[in-house]
């Protein structure tokens, strides 16, 4: 069973918003990625469920295994020495709260230094019983992907006084149930801007414009390594699409 531990994981992203500084966070798959973003000084790295689409062609998360997430922070875990090192509890894998322990100390087991799952105030029980058993926890509300079937699609969450009310119910929440972190994803600005005001704990925006404490995004996003889709407030700064295909080209012309 995994003991409290007397480092805080999150202490520099504390730091970094007592201080007003940004946060930088990105997800990775794999070794040379999770090495090359931590060599580079990247603050937060999130092994995410987000790899059932970008990585093995899935649909949406909903695919994603507990499995598929050990082995995957099992081999970034292998490349980060200084960042958090994050890591999703994917779709059905913390439907009870000792189910959730059990998956969340396997991918403690593999490397991680933190474990998030989503859900605001309804998965407060789960959350209470993970960190109550030495688990760092990172919370996550707004758009849940892990849900994206349930709503119909992708939706911004907060255009509604009652809808922006509860995101800020359920932040508080998980604060007080002890997570450290708390990524918001497509969240209305403001909504967002509040629930970052309110809390003592950072928050880590995606799609929630720019006034949380941190900010997160799809590595494939970044890169321009996943062509088919790009969401619309990922800013991409490389074109590995293009200059892979180009290269096999090359290599084609090469060899003939």
């Amino acid at each position: 069973m995994t003991q409290p531990s007397n480092k805080d994981p999150f202490l520099l992203l504390k730091e970094k918003k007592s201080a007003g500084e940004i946060i930088s966070s990105l997800t990775a798959y794999d070794y040379p990625t999770g090495r090359l973003l931590d060599e580079a000084g990247i603050d937060f790295i999130l092994v995410g469920d987000s790899l059932g689409m970008v990585f093995a062609g899935l649909e949406d998360t909903t695919g994603v295994t507990i499995e598929h997430m050990i082995y995957h922070t099992q081999v970034v875990a292998r490349g980060v020495k200084n960042a958090l090192l994050g890591a999703d509890l994917p779709y059905h894998s913390y439907r009870t709260p000792d189910e959730a322990l059990e998956n969340a100390q396997r991918l403690m087991e593999a490397g991680a230094d933190a474990v998030k799952l989503e859900g605001g105030t309804s998965q407060i029980d789960k959350v209470c019983h993970l960190t109550q058993h030495g688990i760092p926890m990172i919370g996550h509300i707004g758009m849940l992907p892990q849900r994206v079937r349930e709503e119909g699609g992708y939706k911004k969450k907060g255009r509604t006084q009652d809808d922006a009310e509860r995101l800020l119910r359920s932040a508080k929440d998980l604060q007080q149930a002890g997570v450290g972190a708390i990524v918001l994803e497509s969240v209305v600005p403001e909504v967002a801007a509040e629930i970052t005001r309110s809390l003592k704990i950072p928050t880590i925006g995606i799609g929630a414009g720019s006034d949380c404490d941190g900010q997160i995004r799809v590595i494939h996003d970044l890169l321009g390594a996943y062509p088919w889709f790009r969401p619309p407030f990922a800013t991409v700064y490389a074109d590995f699409a293009g200059d892979l295909e180009k290269a096999a080209h090359s290599y084609i012309k090469e060899i003939q």
